[in-house]
């Protein structure tokens, strides 16, 4: 009897030490932002055209270098700069096909990258009559659609906003527009979320 408790006492010490040893720095893709290298200049980069894919990567992450104690924030905490006439923000309800109900945004620190917190007081802006969307989904390429269909889909995620159907489910609310010198939009970007 005592064999076999020594035994076994052996096998629990060395699952405990393989389950420690498990236990040590994630190093996949997805976990890579955590840490403190800034990520490429392509991902930082602005975009250089109104028709360009939105720039959803934020600046480099804010981390407290490794055994220093701060009360900075961690992860991706600011957006890259936009070009004159656009900005994100997020739709509310009461957009029609003439009028795009919506609320400006605010950066807020997220893991993988920085996300977009709706501030402020509904505002609205006219549409102009060409105006075009971009839907974007992680799991296919960009759609472009008319302003019915971009409408549409803003409509349906107000509506049910965990909606997954199709290719293009809708995003966390994040949107990406160019505005003219008069006022009204002429564009809007979906910014796809995983």
């Amino acid at each position: 009897m005592p064999v076999s408790r020594r035994l076994l006492a052996t096998a629990l010490v060395a699952t405990a030490a393989f389950g420690l040893a498990a236990c040590g720095p994630d190093n996949s893709p997805d976990q890579s932002a955590k840490g403190t290298t800034a990520p490429t200049a392509a991902a930082t980069a602005p975009a250089t055209s109104p028709a360009a894919a939105p720039a959803t990567k934020g600046a480099a992450p804010t981390t407290a270098p490794a055994g220093s104690a701060s009360d900075e924030p961690e992860g991706f905490c600011t957006h890259a700069p936009l070009p004159a006439g656009q900005k994100w923000i997020y739709p509310v309800k009461g957009t029609s096909s003439t009028t795009l109900t919506y609320r400006d945004t605010k950066d807020a620190c997220g893991v993988n990258d920085v996300s977009f917190e709706p501030v402020g007081a509904d505002r609205t802006a006219a549409f102009a009559p060409t105006a075009k969307g971009h839907l974007s989904s992680v799991m296919a390429a960009p759609k472009d659609v008319d302003l019915a269909g971009a409408v549409k889909h803003i409509n349906e995620c107000l509506a049910s906003p965990h909606s997954e159907k199709g290719s293009y489910p809708c995003s966390a609310g994040d949107y990406k527009v160019a505005v003219d010198a008069s006022g009204k939009v002429t564009e809007l970007w979906e910014r796809a979320h995983s």
